[in-house]
């Protein structure tokens, strides 16, 4: 399989990097990204192709990974428009619908889109594929090939349920480490100095989700493991609950998703 990578960012370079890790070989990827820096940078760490423009060996591939920001992608596509035979193309710009996507590569229909999300630059991510009905069992197959060398992934029947895939996993990198920053603070305050404060409210985080990852259990039990009645974590959830804490990280995650359906009709219009 041949890989072409439009755009040669952070995202692309987790992916690149996750594809050669597993074997993939540097003379099966290429890379369009404009500016010469850029591209010389992918080609001493992964000994890729990298050119500045769309040419006739880049799309000589069986799939296009469209990884520019998503208020670049009309721009960054159009140069494939008219130009697509039987490549996959997939889509990890955020909020862009497959619809608008299409529209530009010329009413190109197989299309995959994802959402990963920043955790996939350490190779620990997860990542909502959601493909159009056109992508056969094969073109899933190397869809979720591409996005495992960055982590996990998950299936979304519908792509209406994207926004909702960025509000929980996109977006909620941003959401754990609020509430670690807050733990840091707390114990800032109660006299660590500045590296236990971190050591100790990140490595606890890390552990908890570990355990849950593991465990079978579902993670409200998990959570009435810990909580002893009368004890020490009793008090901090009362305290939580007393400020309706699990009330505003709902409200949160549906404001997120709210926004993520609005930046959709307006980047689609763009």
């Amino acid at each position: 399989m041949k890989i072409t990578f439009i755009g040669g960012g952070n995202m692309a370079v987790a992916l690149i990097g996750g594809l050669r890790k597993q074997g993939f070989s540097a003379a099966g990827i290429q890379v369009v990204e404009p500016f010469a820096e850029a591209r010389e940078k992918l080609t001493e760490s992964f000994g890729v192709r990298c050119t500045g423009a769309v040419d006739a060996a880049a799309l000589d591939c069986e799939a296009l990974v469209l990884a520019v920001k998503p208020q670049q992608l009309r721009e960054a596509v159009a140069p494939l428009r008219g130009k697509l035979g039987t490549q996959l193309v997939v889509s990890i710009a955020a909020g862009l619908r497959m619809a608008d996507i299409s529209c530009w590569l010329g009413n190109y229909s197989k299309l995959v889109r994802t959402m990963p999300n920043t955790p996939a630059l350490i190779a620990a991510g997860i990542t909502g594929l959601c493909a159009d009905p056109s992508v056969d069992l094969e073109g899933r197959g190397t869809a979720e090939k591409i996005l495992k060398a960055v982590g996990s992934t998950v299936w979304i029947a519908q792509e209406e349920q994207m926004d909702a895939v960025t509000a929980i996993s996109g977006s909620g990198p941003a959401d754990v480490f609020y509430f670690i920053e807050a733990m840091e603070t707390a114990a800032l305050k109660l006299g660590f100095d500045a590296q236990s404060a971190r050591q100790l409210s990140v490595e606890t985080f890390v552990g908890a989700a570990r355990l849950a990852q593991q465990s079978s259990e579902s993670i409200a039990t998990l959570r009435q493991r810990v909580t002893s009645k009368g004890g020490t974590t009793e008090a901090a959830l009362l305290s939580f609950a007393a400020s309706n804490i699990a009330g505003a990280i709902g409200e949160g995650i549906m404001a997120a998703e709210a926004r993520g359906r609005e930046l959709g009709e307006i980047l689609g219009k763009a």
